[in-house]
């Protein structure tokens, strides 16, 4: 394996009830406190007036953000920033999915800078200091309550790109299953597509002796995957949202990315579609993932035909490392298929009009993959495959 450090800070609080822990955590940091949340799930579920009680109780003085997109917009960054410095929040409290905290993340950082907080996003700046905040999880999908990894969309230019930063690690983050139980079915789904996404784009990788990695990857999807169809049918289920809600978490917050490196090419496709359609993110990943390893099999056919015998259970008895490989591709599919999720990018209302245009928001940085280089072409028949 290679070489690493491994460093994650944040708190993680987690069960029933937890919400209640919410004023000791938050003690340290201040009381000028900014609240970000979505579009109104929390209020119509009853979790606003939890949180904003709580917040009352230790004497807050609470600024609000709403509004934030699930492809969370510079724009949205932006009004988050001004309210921080007209007010001098000390802290941000996020309350909502991996969207609301991406978009704090990118508000607790800008709001300490001068200039313009695309430049964190485009690379351009490095951060040098963050609001410190925490996160009230209700979405079971991203990971970004235990990481300080942060995706931010440029409605303006068509751009979304990933950035992240030590100093954007939560100080804390309080999971209680419950507050998933009102997610409806298509996010829930979408939730589990893209946990497993994490999970797969580590896996693809060509590190060596990374024995222990693997395994706790394929235990992570093979858990989801047992749960997922009983989820979907039962929303309500208490052990279900507990499982998948810690495996969405286990998923991207370092454990199973320790000494190997991961593709990551599929996301950097998908932002590029979403970017020109603002489409759901894991909605992107379920069509585009099993065709990008469809694309890249020959990179490594022995690799993916170790996850299809571990976690598909395809019979390798008499049969080519790329054969297995590909039932385990096609599988894979199936499975997101079978649970609701999207095959096709047709399933968008996405045709081949605008692929060159998705290719080179996906080129902007030149060309990407860890598992394979991928240049245009390479992204052109993805995308075709993908129609």
């Amino acid at each position: 394996m290679n070489s690493f450090t491994y460093y994650n800070p944040t708190r993680l609080v987690f069960g029933k009830g937890q919400l209640s822990q919410l004023s000791s955590e938050m003690e340290p940091y201040g009381k000028k406190v900014l609240l970000v949340y979505g579009g109104g799930s929390i209020k119509r579920s009853g979790l606003y007036d939890q949180v904003t009680g709580e917040l009352k109780k230790m004497g807050a003085e609470v600024h609000e953000l709403s509004g934030v997109e699930p492809n969370p917009r510079l724009t949205t960054v932006k009004k988050g920033i001004e309210i921080c410095k007209e007010n001098n929040v000390e802290f941000i409290l996020a309350v909502g999915g991996g969207s609301v905290i991406d978009c704090t993340k990118a508000i607790a950082a800008g709001a300490k800078y001068d200039g313009d907080v695309w430049d964190f996003v485009t690379k351009k700046a490095t951060p040098k200091d963050a609001i410190p905040f925490g996160t009230v999880l209700t979405l079971a999908a991203t990971g970004s309550e235990m990481n300080a990894g942060s995706v931010i969309t440029n409605w303006e230019t068509n751009e979304k790109y990933g950035w992240g930063s030590p100093l954007v690690f939560p100080k804390f983050s309080i999971l209680d299953p419950v507050n998933t139980f009102t997610v409806p079915k298509d996010h829930t789904i979408y939730g589990m597509v893209d946990m497993m996404s994490h999970v797969l784009e580590t896996y693809l990788n060509h590190t060596e002796n990374a024995h222990l990695q693997d395994r706790f990857a394929e235990s992570i999807l093979k858990t989801v995957m047992e749960a997922a169809p009983k989820l979907v049918d039962d929303l309500e289920n208490y052990d279900l949202r507990e499982t998948v809600l810690y495996n969405g978490t286990m998923a991207l917050n370092g454990m199973i990315a320790m000494g190997v490196k991961g593709d990551w090419a599929t996301h950097n496709l998908e932002h590029a579609v979403s970017a020109v359609y603002d489409i759901p993110h894991a909605g992107g990943l379920a069509i585009l993932f099993p065709n990008l390893l469809r694309h890249v099999i020959d990179q490594g056919p022995e690799r993916l035909k170790q996850l299809a015998v571990r976690v598909f259970n395809v019979d390798p008895q008499g049969r080519s490392d790329r054969e297995v490989a590909l039932e385990g591709i096609d599988k894979l599919s199936a499975f997101w298929t079978s649970i609701g999720a999207p095959h096709r990018l047709a399933d968008y209302d996405i045709d081949d009009s605008k692929l060159d245009l998705i290719a080179d928001k996906a080129m902007a940085n030149g060309e990407f993959g860890n598992f394979k280089k991928l240049n245009k072409k390479d992204v052109l028949e993805i995308l075709r495959m993908s129609l």
